[in-house]
């Protein structure tokens, strides 16, 4: 068999593991691409990759997969870059456009408009090249990623995603996990995992490698690394997992 190929985010939110697989030389026993989360998703459906940072809402559409090591990309209130935007009253709004780089942003928007906002709404689902700024009277739309922090400002309504799902079930949420479609060997996941953590558990390293590498930078990436991004996998996020997944179920969202 040949390398692993791996299919990382390529936000700002997945710098930690960028850097930890890359500064522990771990990159040199993978094939490390950089995708939106939904095509992290379907290169791991179509099986151009064996391993991704895959969105949680995508795992039924896998014929089989795996969970991979301790880490994640996950909130425990505030994320920041999963945002429902509009200049007009939540009330008020009738039409809301889907960001098409996150299935898991997707379905938690229509999971919490039936489940906690009790709404209905048509839903506009975009493409690549779509102005998210451009957005008429009664309209919305879904964020993700370090997009948010660049345009949030000319909304005047905002609703963080990560937020609203612990307003209604107290509990964090896991937006992706680490996920292969094949078994890997258990030297394989160790390794991997130790480097994960190795960047995880050096932020200060991480915040001076990409400070100049996008939108945000600094003192800010720093606090989104540290108090919006929660990167542990553990058993309360595991739980969450499951619920978000039995509502998708339950809602029929594909």
């Amino acid at each position: 068999m040949g390398k692993i190929r791996v299919s990382a985010v390529r936000y700002a939110n997945t710098y930690p593991f960028i850097y930890g697989l890359t500064a522990s030389g771990f990159t040199d026993n993978i094939e490390l691409s950089t995708d939106h989360p939904a095509a992290c998703a379907e290169k791991l459906i179509n099986g151009t990759a064996d391993l991704g940072l895959v969105p949680v809402a995508a795992l039924p559409d896998l014929r089989e997969h795996f969970i991979v090591g301790d880490y994640c990309i996950g909130a425990d209130g505030e994320v920041r870059t999963v945002m429902l935007l509009s200049n007009t009253d939540f009330d008020e709004i009738r039409s809301i456009y889907l960001d098409y780089r996150s299935r898991s942003s997707v379905a938690l928007t229509r999971v919490l408009a039936k489940n906690f906002w009790k709404r209905e709404f048509n839903w506009i689902n975009t493409e690549e090249g779509f102005r998210f700024e451009d957005l008429a009277p009664g309209e919305a739309a879904v964020l993700i990623g370090d997009q948010c922090f660049e345009i949030e400002n000319r909304f005047s309504r905002k609703k963080d995603l990560a937020l609203e799902w612990k307003n209604y079930t107290g509990l964090p949420f896991v937006f992706a996990c680490w996920v292969s479609n094949i078994r890997l060997g258990e030297d394989f996941i160790a390794s991997f995992n130790q480097a994960l953590r190795s960047g995880v558990e050096n932020i200060d390293a991480v915040v001076e490698a990409y400070r100049q590498s996008g939108s945000i930078s600094g003192p800010v990436l720093r606090r989104y690394l540290t108090v919006n991004i929660d990167f542990k996998l553990d058993s309360l996020k595991r739980s969450a997992m499951e619920k978000f997944l039995g509502l998708i179920r339950q809602q029929d969202l594909k």
